[in-house]
Protein backbone atom coordinates (compact mmCIF):
# COMPACT_ATOMS: atom_id res chain seq x y z
CA UNK A 1 0.00 0.00 0.00
CA UNK A 2 1.04 2.79 -0.86
CA UNK A 3 1.24 6.20 1.07
CA UNK A 4 -0.63 8.11 -0.61
CA UNK A 5 -4.37 9.61 -0.56
CA UNK A 6 -6.89 8.82 -3.26
CA UNK A 7 -9.07 11.43 -2.27
CA UNK A 8 -7.02 14.98 -0.68
CA UNK A 9 -3.34 13.81 -2.96
CA UNK A 10 -1.35 13.85 0.53
CA UNK A 11 1.82 12.19 -0.23
CA UNK A 12 5.18 11.59 1.76
CA UNK A 13 7.43 14.62 2.72
CA UNK A 14 10.91 14.46 2.96
CA UNK A 15 12.92 16.13 5.28
CA UNK A 16 16.01 15.38 7.88
CA UNK A 17 16.28 13.94 11.05
CA UNK A 18 18.58 15.75 13.19
CA UNK A 19 21.01 13.69 15.53
CA UNK A 20 21.67 15.23 19.59
CA UNK A 21 25.17 16.09 17.61
CA UNK A 22 23.40 17.75 14.57
CA UNK A 23 24.29 15.18 12.31
CA UNK A 24 21.67 14.57 9.80
CA UNK A 25 20.06 12.01 7.93
CA UNK A 26 17.22 11.58 5.49
CA UNK A 27 14.36 10.63 6.40
CA UNK A 28 10.59 10.62 5.42
CA UNK A 29 7.25 12.34 7.01
CA UNK A 30 4.10 9.97 6.15
CA UNK A 31 0.74 10.89 6.57
CA UNK A 32 -1.62 8.80 8.85
CA UNK A 33 -2.76 6.14 5.67
CA UNK A 34 -6.03 4.17 6.40
CA UNK A 35 -7.92 1.95 4.06
CA UNK A 36 -11.17 2.08 4.72
CA UNK A 37 -14.51 0.34 3.66
CA UNK A 38 -17.88 2.15 2.86
CA UNK A 39 -21.52 0.71 1.56
CA UNK A 40 -22.03 2.35 -1.58
CA UNK A 41 -26.32 2.54 -1.39
CA UNK A 42 -26.61 3.14 -5.32
CA UNK A 43 -24.13 0.36 -6.62
CA UNK A 44 -25.17 -2.12 -3.83
CA UNK A 45 -21.69 -2.96 -2.70
CA UNK A 46 -18.55 -1.88 -0.81
CA UNK A 47 -15.92 0.41 -1.88
CA UNK A 48 -12.65 0.17 -0.44
CA UNK A 49 -10.46 3.41 -0.27
CA UNK A 50 -6.80 4.79 0.70
CA UNK A 51 -7.60 7.40 2.58
CA UNK A 52 -5.65 9.97 5.18
CA UNK A 53 -7.63 11.13 8.50
CA UNK A 54 -7.79 13.93 6.81
CA UNK A 55 -10.06 12.41 4.40
CA UNK A 56 -12.14 10.32 6.20
CA UNK A 57 -13.65 13.70 7.64
CA UNK A 58 -14.20 14.64 4.25
CA UNK A 59 -16.40 11.74 3.43
CA UNK A 60 -18.05 12.60 6.67
CA UNK A 61 -19.06 15.56 5.18
CA UNK A 62 -19.89 15.57 1.86
CA UNK A 63 -20.76 11.73 2.05
CA UNK A 64 -19.83 9.02 0.09
CA UNK A 65 -22.15 9.19 -2.54
CA UNK A 66 -20.19 12.93 -3.14
CA UNK A 67 -16.97 11.32 -2.61
CA UNK A 68 -16.86 8.98 -5.49
CA UNK A 69 -18.66 11.02 -7.58
CA UNK A 70 -15.34 13.28 -7.04
CA UNK A 71 -13.16 10.55 -7.79
CA UNK A 72 -14.74 9.59 -10.87
CA UNK A 73 -15.11 13.09 -11.91
CA UNK A 74 -10.88 13.18 -11.95
CA UNK A 75 -10.40 9.26 -13.16
CA UNK A 76 -9.97 7.80 -10.07
CA UNK A 77 -11.06 4.06 -10.45
CA UNK A 78 -13.59 2.87 -7.84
Amino acid sequence: MSAHCQLTGRKPGFGNAISRSHRRTKRRFDPNIQTKRYWLPSEGRFVRLTLSTKGIKTVDKLGIEGTVARLRGRGVKV
